[in-house]
């Protein structure tokens, strides 16, 4: 399968957590348009380079992220997906997914995206208590992260992802079991969750060095994993990544690309693209992406993976997955050298009970999902760096 992904880089307000690339002004809006419109169109060669006469692939998945793509008006949304099917094969049942902020969900707003080739939306509700929200300098509040969701359902959004973040410092465990109740009362048939993370030159890390704001608490954050897997095991949620759960048959097919190692094409400023041999983003600047794209130019960097890069990023997202790690893969991709690497690092992990090998397949514990970065690394084979062009 391939997918896109486009990055709408604009958001009423900054959350005080992320550390994405968006600006909250709009004044570029139009122009940031145009110019995403003639990169889809330069761009139409990346996904299938050896396409020739006849060869016609198909794109399977399109996700709308940011910033907050629920800020783009439904004509705007058009015009992208116009420009979309003049240049790309777009699949029927192609899952076309839209990130949104409950505050922008209002009835009108979910009847106009229903008029769209929109099938799925992913809702960024975070928590259903206000302090949280207060805390992380959202703009919507709890009532309407419930209100939202059950107005796109009625409206016949059956596909509905919503985000929950864990490890808030207001945020105890009884509130976090309250805030999956919450969810699963909503019948919503996939949640992404993630532990609230201080990322560098955010404004949580700035409130947090000031001492405004307590530290994340990361023997909190533990239990709160733990006690998300057991809710999630006892109301029928599949995990098949760390942080995704879904019922049967919701996964999402698009960032299920990612792990799998599907080829991918990023648009927009600081949009990432993969396929297979190197990956490349552009430029983190609304400004220099216009200018770029006004003169007719992409502006991004590019690296060539080398085995070894290659190698390190399967452990990295396979590992994550319910799919495992397959160790005849390593081989066939990689060599014997690779294989034996990883068996003799793995090894460790397999006499702690953080990793199984089952039908020669790695599989994280769920003790050893907590960890799971940690032991990914720790799997890496050391080389060569890779080459930047």
């Amino acid at each position: 399968m391939a997918g896109i992904y486009i990055h709408i880089p604009f958001c009423k307000q900054a959350c005080y957590y992320c550390d994405f690339h968006f600006s909250t002004s709009l004044k570029n809006k139009n122009s940031f348009l145009q110019a995403l419109k003639k990169e889809i169109e330069l761009q139409k060669e990346y996904l299938f380079p050896q396409s020739g006469v006849g060869f016609s692939p198909e794109i399977n998945t399109i996700y709308f992220g940011g910033g907050t793509p629920s800020l783009l008006s439904p004509s705007e949304l058009m015009e992208i997906f116009d420009t979309l099917h003049k240049h790309f094969k777009v699949a029927t049942d192609a899952e076309i997914t839209l990130e949104a902020n409950p505050d922008d969900l209002v009835s009108k707003k979910i009847k106009e995206l229903k008029s769209t080739p929109v099938n799925r939306l992913s809702i960024g509700i975070q928590s259903f208590y206000d302090e949280d929200l207060k805390l992380l300098n959202r703009a919507h509040n709890s009532q309407e992260a419930v209100s939202t969701v059950k107005a796109a359902q009625d409206e016949g959004f059956e596909n509905i992802t919503i985000d929950l973040i864990y490890g808030i410092p207001t945020l105890s465990n009884e509130k976090w079991k309250h805030n999956l109740y919450s969810a699963f009362e909503l019948e919503v048939k996939h949640i992404s969750s993630y532990c609230l993370t201080v990322e560098p030159k955010t404004a949580l890390a700035h409130l947090i060095e000031v001492g405004k704001m307590k530290n994340v608490d990361e023997q909190k954050n533990a239990e709160q994993f733990e006690i998300m897997l057991e809710e999630m095991k006892k109301n029928n949620f599949v995990q098949y990544e760390i942080s995704n759960f879904c019922k049967n048959n919701y996964f999402s097919k698009h960032n299920s690309n990612y792990w799998l190692k599907e080829t991918y094409l990023g648009l927009g400023p600081s949009a990432h693209s993969y396929n297979v041999n190197s990956r490349q983003w552009n430029i983190s600047n609304n400004v220099l992406y216009i200018q770029s794209l006004e003169k007719k130019q992409l502006n991004f960097e590019k690296e060539i993976l080398n085995t070894t890069q290659q190698y390190n990023e399967y452990i990295l997202t396979s590992l994550r997955t319910m799919w495992g790690t397959d160790l005849k893969y390593i081989e066939q991709q990689f060599g014997k050298d690779y294989l034996s690497y990883c068996l003799n690092e793995v090894s460790k992990y397999s006499i702690t009970g953080d990793i199984e090998n089952r039908d020669n397949k790695l599989f994280l514990t769920d003790k050893g999902k907590l960890f799971a970065d940690k032991i990914a690394s720790n799997l890496f084979f050391v080389g060569k760096n890779v080459a930047t062009i």
